[in-house]
């Protein structure tokens, strides 16, 4: 059976669950914004009065709610945390289920070779990867669109989701490369949701304390920020050029990892 056909059919619900909840989550915010807009108050002042701290940990930054672009934006950094938690996930289990469901037996009696059977599972992951972007690329821009009142979203929308597709693919191979290093396939994913987490709260700990500011390479959260791709000054080659190496690195540690492993049947 043709592994990049398996995979794609053994991870199509799970695609389709993710993509119907993130439309649900960009359809939700909005509905949110639209009440808080017919509301009368000033969605500004009342953030005013919050400390800090508090607004750190919700990534309000320094964004103007009273617009559908500003909002959105607070909005993003929760729709890069589930595509990531996507991504993540995807990268442990494609890579570790063989071994953790006790089927690489079946699989590697095939006439494939070990790089040949990873290029189809990473290729599948791809697939899927880029159909969920996508997803919340053209939700997103129609969502927001409609309650933009005149505001010309749609080129913040697919900037956001450019560097959203970095982010995912970092985390994509961060999952698949601690998979093939992992001795013990059930403990990669949470191995790798551990990492993301971690990272994640890293990102926070920065804006709440800017004298931590020159850890944010440490972390993926903070290489696209919404308000700098938005406000300042777009994609940084620093960082993408920090991108790239990590996406080479942990691919190449995948492949040499996997085909160097003992694997469980």
């Amino acid at each position: 059976m043709n592994v990049f056909i398996r995979e794609i059919k053994a991870n199509l619900k799970s695609l389709i669950i993710w993509s119907i909840a993130i439309i649900l989550m960009i359809a939700s915010s909005m509905g949110k914004y639209v009440s808080l807009s017919l509301s009368g108050q000033s969605i500004n002042d009342l953030l005013g009065q919050m400390p800090n701290s508090l607004k750190a940990i919700m990534g309000l930054g320094t964004f103007d709610l009273t617009t559908a672009s500003g909002y959105f934006g607070v909005l993003f950094i929760y729709l890069v945390v589930m595509t990531t938690i996507h991504a993540v996930l995807l990268g442990a289990n494609i890579i570790s289920k063989e071994e953790r469901d006790r089927t690489a037996e079946f699989l590697f009696i095939k006439p494939a070779s070990r790089n040949r059977i990873v290029t189809a599972k990473l290729l599948a992951s791809l697939v899927n990867i880029l159909i969920i972007n996508l997803v919340t690329l053209v939700s997103s821009t129609l969502l927001v669109q409609k309650y933009a009142a005149g505001e010309n979203v749609a080129g913040d929308i697919t900037r956001l989701m450019m560097g959203m597709l970095i982010i995912q693919l970092i985390f994509l191979f961060i999952g698949t490369a601690i998979a093939a290093i992992s001795k013990n396939p059930k403990a990669a994913t949470s191995i790798s949701a551990g990492i993301l987490l971690s990272t994640f709260i890293l990102s926070i700990v920065i804006d709440m304390n800017t004298r931590l500011a020159s850890l944010k390479y440490l972390t993926p959260f903070k290489y696209f920020d919404a308000k700098n791709i938005m406000y300042g000054r777009g994609f940084e080659f620093v960082y993408l050029a920090i991108s790239g190496v990590l996406i080479a690195s942990l691919v190449s540690m995948t492949f040499i990892s996997f085909k160097k492993r003992d694997l469980k049947v």
